[in-house]
């Protein structure tokens, strides 16, 4: 108990110092003497992006570029989401698409709802998840302890800010007494680099993922099943703004809560910029996208005013 108190004033402290550093770089809004567009919208907006979370990044540079294309000017940052929330509720960030809901950012709701604007659920299947790979004989949570060796000893995860670590550590390790394996705490690159790796070497891996992703269409992945229900059921993702977002934003704030994406709108999406193009060019495999998509911004539009 001591030991994981500790890690998480660390953690704390570590978002504070990332904090001040993005105050710098993101900049405030000043609606007051901000300028605006024809639409009514303050013309700059600023997107806070989950470092890690691919359906966020993929969404928030989708709208990145159709408003890029309405004649705003759009700046973005990624950071750990436990920055990006203490930046909107500082007013560093206008917008973020990626909360999840109850249980993921749950907590982040509790300490910062009062300086949020909820601008609607745009995925309502999203699921947090212990997966395996295909060869793996294990199928539920409840085998992972006795399946440890094969495993390595470890289970591999991601960022320790991150809603589903926090899940991991404190829901599924009791529940599964899973103690006596590591939970690996690095970032979502590096466990899709282990994961990748040890699938193309046929060795057998645990990783925390979640659904959607990509990596299910890339790698021979399976989930294990969850007796316990310690994951939680599936989620919603909500778009979210700062304080008075939807005064400042009244067109945009109209899109944002009539956005909606399909499982396969959102595949496309992630397959192009994070398969096809590797995640170097994510404003060009949005343009991409929506090029072979020529009637989502119109339909997005024409669902605002519905």
């Amino acid at each position: 108990m001591t030991h994981r108190t500790s890690r998480h004033v660390m953690i704390a402290a570590t978002g504070a110092v990332l904090a001040l550093g993005l105050t710098a770089c993101a900049g405030t809004t000043d609606a007051s003497s901000g300028e605006r567009l024809e639409n009514g919208d303050l013309s700059t907006v600023s997107i806070g992006i989950h470092s890690g979370w691919d359906e966020g990044i993929a969404v928030s540079h989708l709208f990145a570029t159709i408003l890029e294309d309405e004649g705003y000017t759009v700046t973005s940052q990624e950071a750990d989401p436990g920055v990006v929330y203490t930046g909107m509720a500082g007013g560093d960030f206008d917008v973020n698409f990626d909360m999840w809901l109850p249980e993921t950012h749950g907590d982040y709701l509790d300490q910062y709802g009062d300086d949020l604007e909820d601008l609607g659920v745009w995925y309502d299947d999203a699921k947090l998840t212990v997966a395996v790979d295909e060869d793996s004989p294990i199928t539920s949570l409840s085998e992972l302890a006795a399946a440890s060796d094969e495993l390595g000893g470890r289970i591999v995860g991601i960022e320790a800010g991150a809603g589903l670590t926090r899940i991991v550590q404190d829901s599924v390790v009791p529940a599964y007494g899973l103690e006596d394996m590591d939970l690996l705490i690095s970032s979502t690159p590096a466990m899709l680099a282990e994961l990748k790796g040890a699938t193309d070497a046929g060795e057998h891996i645990a990783v925390t993922l979640w659904r959607p992703h990509w990596a299910y269409d890339a790698y021979p992945v399976r989930d294990l099943e969850d007796p316990e229900g310690a994951l939680g059921e599936a989620e919603e993702i909500h778009s979210t703004g700062r304080t008075d977002f939807g005064v400042d934003y009244p067109t945009l704030a109209s899109w944002i809560e009539a956005f909606r994406m399909t499982d396969e709108q959102l595949f496309s999406l992630e397959n192009v910029m994070f398969n096809e193009d590797g995640g170097s060019d994510p404003a060009a495999s949005a343009r991409q996208w929506l090029e072979a998509n020529p009637t989502f911004v119109d339909d997005l539009k024409a669902a605002a005013q519905a």
